[in-house]
């Protein structure tokens, strides 16, 4: 595990009153992309692979992911 302190940033596409998620990009370099909801900064954290992150990110732009 590292110990850098995650520097946590909003999506973007946050302009529903900042009800979003927050990742902390700066700890790709360790592995893991940390992601965590925005409306509760403490609360749990999830931390995802940087290739799996990658992988949902890029799909996302696809439009895999439709509704």
């Amino acid at each position: 595990m590292t110990t850098d302190n995650p520097h946590w940033i909003k999506s973007s596409h946050s302009a529903n009153g900042g009800q979003c998620v927050e990742i902390a990009a700066n700890l790709a370099a360790h592995g893991t992309v940390p992601v965590r909801d925005s409306k509760d900064p403490h609360g749990p954290t999830l931390a995802f692979d940087t290739t799996a992150w990658t992988a949902f990110v890029a799909g996302i732009k696809a439009g895999d992911f439709t509704a």
